[in-house]
């Protein structure tokens, strides 16, 4: 049996363009932008400060070197030399075309409760702005919404008091009422090792006052900057938990629906706006990082935070839960398994050395993750010493890091409501970068699909998803809204985001194989990947995914906020978003064998697999010609009677082959 193949055209040039990137800069701060989001500063100083400090960096390094790097270099090679979205990319081998709507799954939930932090950045970034001619609300404790456990003053200065002033100072931090109920008296006195037991708290010197034995008496302070967050924005107070989580705030809606509209104003042109934006909101972070860092180490108490930080406590390496969150924040952090990686590659020059790209921006998204850590734990050392606390005790988990913590340090500065506006700014351009990313992957991975009926209708489309994001966004505005967002930060991006990326090395270094993979590469970037990517790629990485999800999974912890545990129906709502894309991926699996007439067939590249332009396929098997082949084909590619099922890379042809 003979094949030949005809090349056929198809109308509408014009409107299946993708475009490309106006220069190589675009594309690389654009990756920065999108690596180097609110998370670094929020999240991976959470999980080290959940996870023993310096303990953390361990296993994050590590994850970073064996699976990081490589799944970032393969999502940025393999959308670059084919030119497809998320989902249509997939056409190396169509039964694994379930990783790309994973993908699309995972950035459109993540994009919902993602921009509710971009939206306290914003309402943070007003109140700076209204407050530039006076002091900033959480400088203080006289506010309506604070309690008697606020402190706004620092903790006193007891190395130069007398004896005297040091008790009278001590009083104000001791629940005297606590030591006599306890009945501490006698411990302290058989402690101290006095002949008669004391009787009287006014018997206790400053020493006695200071004592372990005392400290659980203590009264438990509140920094203004906690409940500016937690009873003024989130209104915590009005809420009994995600079972209850209270009435809408009309004022964090707003705020919400005025981020989405900012958020389409930016991708209302794609990548040729977008690519500019991110000049500025790629750059601007590092200088107030900078000024942060600066003035945390100036504050008292800062070298307390910064132990905590660089310290590490061996024991902790024993738990698989510090590997399972160093695995996940690298995945999070770099944006593994979202598909804004492959997404923003896709629109760039055939040639663009992408192994250049990967290490560069990998390094950087880590380095300023660990610099964020210094500015953050510098500020917790100085609130730990204001209030009388350990770090580990001195702020809330996930995003109060961002808005208790920096907030406190941000009241320090001169001119403290300038610096806080700016800070908030740069939260905000943070976020921005990441959420345009993961707004571009859910728009563009659709788009691909569906070429002739959304590319010349893109402008409608992308107002949309901003619409139907800013919708179901709305219940995280409630007064108990920060639950929701905890449970979906939770489960959202957490075993999925290692399912997908595992299928993506099965697909790609097993299936399509290493050997064509390898070659792809050269066609790019004029050499091959050397043993360190081959032996992460066949090895370290699928057994390191295999490894965290089996063992994260045998020591699972249910979501919880402040101590609290979700009810059992919050639980499943949050496995039903855990393992919505794994469910999707399998559908996908099986309607593709199906549809392709088995695994084995389903399995191979598609007739217009390749790089996008005629001149890029330099090597036989993508080259325009006849091929002969009897039974199956011998080049291992797949040929169709009809069009096949998706637009393909150069978006004008596809291929027919007449057997």
């Amino acid at each position: 049996m003979g094949g030949k193949k005809e090349v056929v055209e198809t109308p509408g040039e014009g409107e299946l363009d993708r475009g490309t990137w106006s220069g190589k800069l675009d594309f690389f701060l654009s990756c920065v932008g999108y690596a180097v989001g609110i998370g670094n500063v929020w999240r991976f100083p959470y999980l080290c400060y959940r996870n023993g400090g310096a303990t953390f960096l361990i296993p994050y390094i590590i994850m970073l070197v064996i699976a990081g790097l490589p799944l970032f270099f393969v999502e940025l090679a393999i959308g670059q030399f084919s030119s497809e979205g998320p989902i249509t990319v997939w056409k190396v081998s169509p039964i694994f075309s379930g990783i790309g709507f994973g993908m699309c799954i995972v950035s459109g939930i993540v994009s919902i409760y993602y921009n509710i932090i971009i939206m306290y950045a914003v309402y943070y970034m007003f109140v700076s702005f209204v407050h530039l001619d006076d002091i900033l609300p959480w400088q203080s404790c006289n506010n309506t919404y604070n309690t008697l456990e606020c402190r706004d003053r620092p903790y006193p200065d007891l190395p130069n008091m007398n004896e005297s002033d040091r008790v009278t100072a001590l009083w104000k931090e001791v629940n005297v009422s606590c030591i006599g109920s306890k009945s501490l008296l006698p411990a302290l006195s058989s402690a101290y090792n006095l002949t008669t037991n004391m009787t009287y708290v006014t018997q206790l010197n400053s020493t006695m006052l200071q004592d372990e034995l005392v400290k659980d008496c203590n009264y438990m302070f509140q920094s203004a900057s906690e409940q500016f967050w937690k009873r003024y924005v989130l209104q915590l107070q009005d809420s009994d938990g995600i079972e209850d989580i209270g009435g809408i705030s009309l004022r964090n809606c707003l705020c919400l629906f005025f981020t989405w509209i900012l958020i389409f104003f930016c991708l209302i042109k794609g990548i040729k706006s977008t690519g500019k934006v991110v000049y500025f909101t790629a750059t601007f972070p590092y200088i107030i990082l900078v000024i942060l860092l600066i003035r945390g180490v100036t504050l008292p108490g800062h070298m307390k935070g910064i132990e905590f930080y660089v310290i590490p406590q061996p024991q902790k390496l024993l738990r698989a839960k510090v590997w399972g969150d160093a695995a996940t924040q690298i995945f999070y952090s770099l944006g593994i398994g979202f598909g804004g990686l492959l997404t923003m590659s896709s629109y760039n020059k055939f040639k663009n050395n992408v192994f250049r790209d990967a290490v560069l921006v990998s390094c950087i998204n880590c380095g300023t993750s660990i610099f964020a850590g210094f500015a953050i734990f510098s500020l917790l050392g100085f609130m730990a010493t204001e209030t009388n606390q350990d770090v580990d005790k001195v702020a809330s988990q996930g995003p109060g890091l961002a808005f208790i913590a920096y907030p406190e340090g941000i009241a320090r500065l001169p001119v403290a409501p300038l610096w806080a506006f700016l800070f908030f700014f740069m939260l905000l351009t943070l976020g921005m970068d990441s959420q345009f990313a993961m707004m571009e992957t859910l728009i563009s991975g659709i788009t691909d699909v569906f070429p002739h009926v959304l590319r010349k209708r893109k402008l409608i489309f992308t107002f949309f998803c901003c619409m139907v994001g800013f919708l179901l966004g709305i219940p995280l505005t409630a007064k108990g809204g920060i639950y929701v967002m905890t449970l979906m930060d939770w489960y959202s991006g957490s075993y999925n985001l290692m399912f997908l990326a595992l299928m993506e090395i099965v697909c790609l270094m097993y299936v399509y194989g290493i050997k064509n993979f390898c070659e792809d590469v050269e066609m790019m970037c004029g050499s091959r990947p050397n043993w360190y990517w081959l032996a992460t790629w066949m090895c370290l990485c699928p057994v390191a995914l295999v490894f965290i999800v089996i063992i994260s999974g045998v020591q699972y912890e249910r979501a919880s906020y402040e101590n609290r545990e979700f009810p059992n129906w919050a639980e499943g709502i949050g496995w039903i978003m855990a393992m919505l894309p794994v469910v999707v991926f399998v559908i996908v699996f099986i309607v593709q064998a199906i549809r392709y007439g088995g695994v084995v067939k389903g399995s191979r590249p598609t007739a217009d697999w390749g790089p996008a332009l005629p001149e890029n396929r330099t090597i036989p098997r993508y080259q325009n010609g006849t091929y002969d082949f009897e039974g199956e084909d011998n080049l291992g590619l797949v040929y169709t009677s009809s069009p096949p099922p998706y637009p393909i890379a150069n978006g004008d042809k596809y291929i027919v082959a007449h057997l």
